[in-house]
């Protein structure tokens, strides 16, 4: 999985390479011959070029994106253990009761400690340590924010009120921000999507040339050459980690790309054409106006006319609602969201711990009574395999256990890109006196391709250009000012003859 698995004049490595020089053939091309692989003109011989072409470019140019993305992932996956700590006040209590008060009466002390917030949810207590949040609409808060009101469910008391982002509390709310966008808003999104984008060519293309490498022993396929020195040691560890790493870097990259601007989009039709569309539960109440319909059609209103006061609604109240979702078993970290204008309430389970707990009820706010239900289990495959996915990104599905694998992931593509700079410094030529470095694999690798290989390979390249955009773009970029420098590498050796 090198960078720059490169030739050039004598470098800072070359007593290494000389050494070994000596107990294999010359390769006229002054490739290192332990990574030709496979001799002969056709198959893997003619095709390893051109992958270590692009590798070697998207390794340069895309790397500092994928360190980046690395490092605030790992800030990100640490996040879940620091809130904890960091706003232990608001999310547990001081003394656990005997028994919690009615979810009424702490939505009431809720809205107390906040009067100008309205209601949208309300979270009961996880378990008998922790608080109960309620979600609140409040003025002055950015698109997307509310005000979060956490309750003692022994004592009613309010333990805090923090402005969170979905159930992202402050300090993973603007982690996950800076680890989608580094803050930069929409303009910033664009270098995650490019990150995730590349990251899974990166990782199988290294992966072919690492495991297309000659070696004498089968070790040095999955363990780091310790006998090695110089960049062929860096070699090692670059590709033995890079072999442990590269099934999670590309579950990175997948799931990444769901919730990405451009490439998400062509995700989601792509879903919801082969039905994997996530249902949702329906919560509309019978004679309801239709979203989106005038409430007031057919009503008349003349100068001096008042608006009469709407039709008292019955409401059984939240905990009547709640315990209809419970009998329907709906029954682990529940969600409820209060009813709005035609609708009823919502009742959703939270749990995305193995084994999951999502189902939802939708209840009728006048009697109670269950109005829709929705299993988890008849979501459609792919619906539960990018929910599945998602939350494996975001260190949820086997919690504590899951963040310690993503940041042992993020650690890995941060010393990869490391190793695979220094590679890249230790071939840079050293006789001359003007400063410059390795350089790439020589160009034409495309043109040794048989017509049988290169027809397919561009057909598919086209398509997935077209599907992930920003991979798409960003590669036609690389191949116009690979052509522009070769013209002038043309034009200056012509000079120079």
């Amino acid at each position: 999985m090198s960078l720059d698995e490169v030739q050039d004049v004598p470098t800072r490595d070359s007593r290494t390479r000389h050494t070994a020089a000596r107990d294999t053939p010359a390769d006229p091309t002054g490739t290192d011959p332990a990574d030709t692989g496979i001799p002969g003109r056709g198959g893997w011989a003619a095709l390893r070029p051109l992958i270590l072409r692009v590798h070697f470019y998207a390794g340069l140019l895309i790397a500092p994106l994928l360190f980046v993305a690395a490092t605030t992932g790992l800030l990100y996956a640490a996040s879940w253990q620091a809130e904890k700590i960091l706003y232990s006040d608001e999310l547990t209590v001081d003394r656990v009761g005997d028994h919690a008060l009615p979810l009424g009466a702490q939505a009431e002390a809720a809205r107390s400690a906040a009067p100008r917030g309205e209601i949208l949810s309300v979270w009961p207590a996880p378990d008998a340590e922790a608080t109960t949040r309620v979600v609140m609409e409040n003025p002055g808060l950015a698109e997307g924010e509310t005000l979060t009101v956490f309750v003692d469910p022994y004592t009613a008391e309010v333990r805090g009120q923090l402005t969170t982002l979905g159930d992202a509390l402050p300090l993973r709310a603007w982690l996950s921000q800076f680890h989608t966008s580094l803050q930069l808003g929409e303009f910033g999104r664009n270098y995650s999507e490019l990150a995730a984008s590349w990251l899974w060519v990166v990782a199988l293309g290294g992966l072919a040339l690492w495991i297309g490498r000659r070696r004498t022993r089968r070790s040095q396929l999955v363990l780091p050459d310790r006998t090695a020195t110089g960049r062929r040691r860096t070699l090692s560890w670059h590709g033995a980690v890079g072999l442990w790493v590269a099934v999670g870097l590309v579950a990175l990259s997948a799931t990444g790309l769901t919730w990405s601007r451009y490439a998400g989009e062509n995700i989601g039709q792509l879903q919801d054409r082969l039905g994997g569309a996530t249902p949702s539960v329906s919560a509309s109440l019978g004679g309801a106006p239709a979203d989106g319909g005038d409430e007031h059609a057919g009503h008349v209103m003349t100068p001096g006319m008042e608006m009469p006061p709407p039709a008292p609604t019955a409401d059984v109240g939240i905990d009547r609602a709640v315990a209809a979702a419970r009998a329907a078993g709906v029954t682990e970290h529940l969600r409820v969201t209060l009813p709005a204008q035609g609708k009823g309430y919502v009742v959703k389970e939270h749990d995305r711990q193995v084994p999951v707990h999502l189902d939802a009820v939708a209840v009728d706010p006048a009697d109670g009574r269950v109005m829709d239900e929705l299993r988890f289990a008849d979501h459609p495959l792919l619906a539960q395999l990018t929910r599945f996915g998602i939350d494996l990104h975001m260190g949820l599905t086997f919690g504590l256990a899951n963040q310690l694998a993503l940041a042992a992931l993020a650690v890995s593509l941060m010393f990869l890109v490391v190793w695979g700079y220094r590679m890249w410094w230790l071939r840079r030529p050293t006789k001359e006196r003007r400063l410059s470095v390795g350089r790439a694999q020589p160009r034409g690798a495309w043109r040794k391709l048989p017509v049988t290989l290169m027809t397919p390979l561009a057909a598919v390249t086209a398509a997935v250009g077209w599907f992930v955009p920003m991979l798409g773009i960003s590669l036609l970029v690389f191949l116009v000012l690979d052509a522009l420098l070769g013209l002038v590498a043309a034009r200056r050796a012509r000079a120079a003859a």
